[in-house]
């Protein structure tokens, strides 16, 4: 019984590693569905609640942790040799701090959410863009200045132009989600043909 019990456990630890597990090519929106089919459900779900093109979300991840379930900010050193704390408490696909995930979660009644799973993590973005439309008058298509919010936050947003570095993200964010768009005009007729798949 116990035996049983530990090959089971193993086989569920194994699954979720694969399913976590980053993609082999995260620049291509296609070759990304085509490893994750159930991501693309995710995001698709994400786009018809939120309004926000796949092609961003993906740019918006691309970005902040390349697709690592697992990503944090690196630890800050202390006298450039002795690892400190980190900056921020960013954590996962979409980077989202603790202070706005649990405004997510509280928001929007999902209470298991994780940061560590994709579809809680496009979820995320989908709603945060919507805020920035809303408060911030920001289209959910233009990803320059999304990304810019997404970054900034929402109260530090319109100081964003004193910061050079935050410009040059975000117009390579901007770059991606063109590429992206670009990919998965190619591939999104084929990805909804297989709507039915279910793995």
């Amino acid at each position: 019984m116990l035996k049983n019990k530990n090959i089971f456990l193993i086989l569920i630890f194994f699954t979720l590693l694969s399913c976590s597990s980053i993609p082999k090519n995260t620049a291509d929106g296609c070759s990304i569905f085509s490893e994750r089919y159930l991501w693309y459900k995710h995001a698709k779900k994400t786009e018809k609640k939120w309004g926000t093109p796949i092609y961003i979300q993906l740019a918006f991840i691309k970005m902040e942790s390349d697709f690592n379930w697992l990503a944090k900010p690196p630890r800050q050193k202390i006298f450039k040799i002795i690892p400190f704390k980190r900056p921020s408490s960013s954590l996962g696909y979409s980077q989202a701090v603790k202070g706005t995930w649990e405004q997510y979660k509280k928001e929007t009644n999902n209470k298991l959410a994780t940061r560590v799973r994709f579809k809680d993590s496009v979820n995320f973005i989908g709603w945060y863009t919507d805020k920035t439309e809303k408060l911030l008058k920001i289209s959910k298509k233009d990803s320059f200045r999304q990304y810019i919010a997404y970054h900034e936050g929402w109260k530090n947003y319109k100081n964003y132009k004193k910061k050079q570095k935050v410009i040059l993200l975000a117009k390579k964010v901007q770059r991606q989600a063109d590429k992206y768009r670009l990919q998965l005009k190619k591939c999104q007729k084929k990805l909804n043909r297989n709507k039915y798949i279910i793995f």
